[in-house]
Order: C-alpha cells, then structure tokens, then sequence
C-alpha cells in the first residue's frame, strides 16, 4: 500500500528465481497477491516509481510465510477438540483478523498524518509569504504618502559670464 506520495500509486513486479515474472502491476495504490513458491531460491521484487520521478513515496508491504504453527501441539490427532480448545481456536482465528483491521487503521492514520503535516508545512509557508508582502506593501504606503507631503525644493544655478 502507498502510504504518502503523489497520487499514491506505484509500480510492482515480482519475479522467481528463473527471472520469471510472477506478478506485475502498473499504477496500483493498493494490492493483496498470494502464492505458493514453486521451488527454493532468491524471489525479487521492485517497486518502481519512474512515472512520477519528482515525487517521494512511501510503501508499505507484508510478507506472511508459510502458514501458521498449530495452536495445540497435538492438534493433529484424531479426536475432536474440547469446547474449551475449540474456543480458543475461534478466539485465535478473531485475534489475526483484528491484527489486520490494526494493520489498515493504522496505515490509515499515517495516510492522514502525512496530509496533515504536509497542509501544514504549505499554511505555514503561505502565512510567511502573506506577511513578508503585508510588510512590503505597509513600507510602500508609508514613504509614498511621505512623498506627498514633502515640499520638493528647486534649485537655480547661474551660469556666470
């Protein structure tokens, strides 16, 4: 997920280990791609920013490998779970989705602070740029109503013969 930058989209490519690419998207602000590795070896991936090069951007990505451990060691086994096991299965299973809804809510409010401080750079540069012209244009007034109310004196020169 792009989090703070432009128009909060961004480049993905992944590819496995033969160079094969695996999943490719253009312009995506947020994006969920689950799969199974085919075999051992380093995966890659990039994310590209080339269609917007002046602006910085912040991505956020997650990486779930492999599947969970079993809650109870021996949950492999051929009876049925008590109610007291079988509860905090269900508890557990509740638990990894309020993990996620965490996860967005979060990358909500750094959404959010991220415009908020950006507005506030921008108000604070504006404020300075409307005093700095309040005081220039207060110091134009001030000496062009001096000069109404100067007497301007003339001075004659001679030319001796």
């Amino acid at each position: 997920q792009v989090i703070t930058g432009g128009h909060y989209d961004v480049d993905c490519r992944l590819e496995d280990p033969d160079g094969i690419v695996l999943y490719k998207e253009m312009k995506k602000q947020y994006d969920s791609f689950t799969f199974t590795a085919s075999r051992n070896g380093t995966y890659k991936f990039c994310f590209s920013n080339e269609f917007s090069t002046f602006t910085h951007k912040t991505v956020y990505f997650d990486f779930q490998v492999g599947e969970d451990p079993p809650l109870f060691p021996s949950e492999n086994r051929v009876t049925a779970l008590t109610q007291m096991e079988s509860a905090c299965v269900s508890i557990h299973e509740a638990l990894k989705s309020v993990i996620d809804y965490q996860t967005h809510f979060r990358l909500r409010e750094a959404q959010g602070r991220s415009r908020a401080e950006d507005l506030n750079t921008r108000v604070a540069y504006w404020s300075i740029g409307e005093a700095i012209i309040l005081l220039v244009v207060s110091v134009g007034q001030v000496f062009l109503l001096k000069s109404f109310f100067s007497d301007k004196r003339t001075t004659t020169t001679r030319v001796g013969s």
